[in-house]
């Protein structure tokens, strides 16, 4: 059996702030409800989401105002990383969105490294590009070098 929630805030693969949604009662109750990105779905909040929509869509519009900032400001910046190698520019280990986010954070920008999407394992010097979802539709693209340095 389904539950029905109001999206407070967009939720990826299932809908945007506002919208009515069906969901299982496991993943409403265990996620959704606890993470403040739904509200259950009562005569009572369906009156006051039909009145606070304009509210609503005013504070997406804001998030992805910030959001497209904070996008420029990432597409602008190239990060470096250095990875011990050994033959033929293998690395010893990988290069993960963990890692990404933590050189953002140093660059004031705090994206958490679930948000970060790499397109395969990187486990090779090179370049290479991310693409980083803020959130609101806002996905910047992140460009970041992997260089190797010798052992010692």
């Amino acid at each position: 059996m389904a539950m029905q929630l109001i999206l407070t805030q967009d939720v990826d693969n299932l809908g945007d702030a506002g919208e009515l949604v069906n969901v299982k009662p496991g993943f409403g109750r265990n996620y959704l409800l606890p993470q403040g990105l739904a509200l259950s779905a009562t005569k009572r909040n369906i009156k006051r989401l039909e009145h606070d929509r304009a509210m609503i869509a005013q504070e997406v519009a804001k998030q992805r105002t910030e959001n497209e900032w904070m996008a420029k400001r990432i597409g602008g910046m190239t990060l470096q990383f250095e990875r011990l190698v050994g033959e033929g520019d293998k690395m010893f280990g990988s290069v993960t969105a963990r890692d990404l986010s933590s050189q953002l954070a140093v660059a004031k920008i705090e994206v958490d490294s679930r948000r970060i999407q790499l397109p395969e394992a990187i486990k090779a010097v090179g370049k290479y590009e991310a693409n980083v979802k803020l959130g609101a539709g806002v996905i910047a693209v992140l460009k970041f070098w992997v260089v190797g340095k010798d052992q010692d």
